[in-house]
């Protein structure tokens, strides 16, 4: 396990979130909200993805938004890319990162982006190389790690092949994601302990959904088994469309007060995070799942009620 003292979180709002909002997002909001993220000091960024307009209609204007942020120094910018083609829009726009993203199930690959899942693995050999060429960082993400809603629960040696096929493609990490919200703790550590005692300087990510209000609780097991790399999505916005009833990223700031909670450091500013979640709650029209800015923080207190007082 990590001694490190101090986690670091990627936002995915501006494109795990607002790709299922059901009214289109503006530009202007795309771009008000990332700035805010990285004045924020979160450390990485998932700004959009670069997939056909026709497949995911509210990343049509990736390149534009790409072109209008500011980017903070100490900000990561990473962009999904779902194939050779995405890759070379992506990489017109200079982001710091570039993550592809294959479903460990074939089932929710198929839904996806109708290939299976090592079909889809072996195209990446194309991917990866034209990323390492052009000297940008490559991260590859994990659909449906710990459960499928078309599968079920996936085998821990079909995780193991699909992590293979990722370090051959020589990935700076690794993101594991529970697409379907079907993960517990003690799942999640059987399944990181499995790829850290054959990979054990592999760089972990992990991408937790609340579906069914787990979300922090596989974050802290996680935790505990030194993973130090997590994603969230401010406000709890997000899920996947492809995938039955998995709404729901766990929300950056929830996570970021809990681990502010217990003395670990994020090196984000979390009131700067809630005012972003608000402004971003009024630009959507709609309440967000976030907790904290409903509740305030933990030792945010209250006068008593007139009367009560002394």
């Amino acid at each position: 396990m990590s001694n490190s003292n101090r986690v670091w979180f990627t936002d995915v709002a501006a494109r795990d979130g607002f790709q299922i909002e059901p009214q289109r997002v503006s530009t202007e909001t795309k771009v008000e909200t990332i700035n805010a993220l990285g004045a924020a000091g979160v450390p990485c960024i998932e700004a959009t993805s670069f997939v056909h307009p026709k497949a995911v209609p509210q990343m049509a204007d990736a390149e534009e938004v790409m072109k209008r942020i500011t980017r903070y120094p100490g900000t990561r910018y990473t962009v999904l890319v779902p194939n050779l083609r995405g890759a070379e829009r992506a990489l017109a726009c200079k982001p710091d990162m570039i993550t592809t993203v294959v479903s460990v199930s074939d089932s929710h690959n198929r839904a996806n982006i109708r290939r299976r899942t090592f079909e889809t693995l072996n195209e990446f050999e194309q991917v990866a190389h034209l990323v390492h060429s052009a000297g940008v960082t490559l991260q590859g993400a994990m659909s449906t790690t710990f459960g499928c809603a078309f599968e079920g629960r996936i085998p821990l040696e079909r995780v193991l092949e699909v992590v293979e096929h990722y370090v051959a493609l020589e990935v700076d990490g690794v993101v594991l994601a529970d697409t379907t919200g079907m993960a517990n703790p003690a799942h999640v550590r059987q399944v990181i302990r499995a790829i850290q005692d054959r990979w054990p300087d592999l760089e972990l990510h992990l991408h937790f959904h609340n579906t069914r209000g787990m979300g922090l609780a596989n974050v802290y097991a996680a935790y505990l088994e030194g993973v130090r790399h997590f994603e969230g999505s401010l406000g709890g916005i997000g899920g996947c469309p492809f995938a039955p009833g998995a709404t729901g990223n766990i929300c950056t700031e929830d996570a970021v007060h809990m681990f502010m909670e217990m003395g670990v450091e994020t090196g984000i500013d979390l009131d700067r995070l809630l005012e972003a979640s608000r402004d971003m709650e009024r630009a959507l029209g709609h309440e967000l799942p976030g907790q904290v800015m409903k509740a305030g923080r933990t030792l945010d207190l209250h006068p008593l009620p007139p009367g009560e007082a002394g």
